[in-house]
């Protein structure tokens, strides 16, 4: 008895494991097109024509702050591209770490930032966290770095 509720449960745990069944009748995107910078017209762009991402400072370190604290530090970038520049997500490694980017197209030649703020709230000693962007570029994401040492003040 005891073999047969094993083998039940055997076969059951193998059927859950199968792959989705794909149907033949629904059109498919091809996974190239996450590989093809877009306009934000969502048009392939022409070679040459790419939006291009260019910051002053890809990482920033506060220093030492005090456990609590909280910080912030504006990345400034310019689309250095021939296109416009779409940043369609943001995202940290942490909830600690909150990224603010801009939600509009931005033209070439133009300057922009990303702001994070950091909340040290829980934190001790050296600290380092990433905020990675996912772009309309070539690659099509970024990544951002901030560190600082978290000082945890004395118990009196």
């Amino acid at each position: 008895m005891k073999n047969q509720i094993l083998f039940l449960g055997l076969a059951a745990l193998i059927a859950s494991c199968e792959p989705p069944k794909v149907n033949q009748n629904e059109p498919q995107i091809s996974t190239d097109v996450i590989n093809i910078p877009s306009t934000a017209s969502d048009k392939p762009v022409e070679p040459g024509m790419e939006p291009q991402l260019t910051f002053t400072e890809e990482t920033h370190d506060f220093g030492k702050i005090m456990q609590g604290e909280k910080v912030s530090y504006s990345f400034i970038f310019k689309n250095t591209g021939k296109s416009d520049l779409i940043i369609s997500n943001a995202s940290a490694s942490c909830g600690c770490t909150v990224p603010n980017y801009p939600k509009t197209p931005v033209k070439p030649g133009e300057e922009s930032k990303i702001d994070v703020v950091f909340d040290s709230s829980g934190k001790s000693g050296l600290v380092q966290k990433t905020v990675t962007l996912v772009t309309n570029c070539s690659p099509s994401t970024k990544t951002l770095s901030i560190s600082t040492t978290i000082i945890v003040p004395e118990e009196e």
